[in-house]
């Protein structure tokens, strides 16, 4: 992978405690809106990350197979990018 692994870990770190205040606040029973705010969060730090790693395999991968790959690497690549587009949509 070459996404700004600093800067994605940092993320998921981010996401990963977020998750675990989440936890507590169903434990304590915390007011139902505040809940859905932090999973919200949650998702948008995923979001984040998601992106930076997609970003980083368009700029690395999929370059790499659309100039110097062969036919089948580069139907390969796009396949790959429109499953993916499928999945988030």
């Amino acid at each position: 992978m070459t996404a700004d692994k600093e800067g994605v870990s940092r993320l998921l770190r981010t996401a990963r405690g977020q998750i675990d205040g989440i936890l507590r606040m169903i434990d304590e029973d915390r007011y139902c809106v505040d809940i859905s705010n932090q999973i919200m969060a949650v998702s948008s730090l995923l979001r984040k990350a998601k992106g930076e790693v997609l970003r980083s395999h368009l700029d690395d991968c999929v370059r790499k197979a659309v100039y110097s790959g062969s036919d089948e690497e580069r139907t390969e690549k796009i396949d790959e990018l429109i499953s993916v587009m499928e999945r988030t949509l």
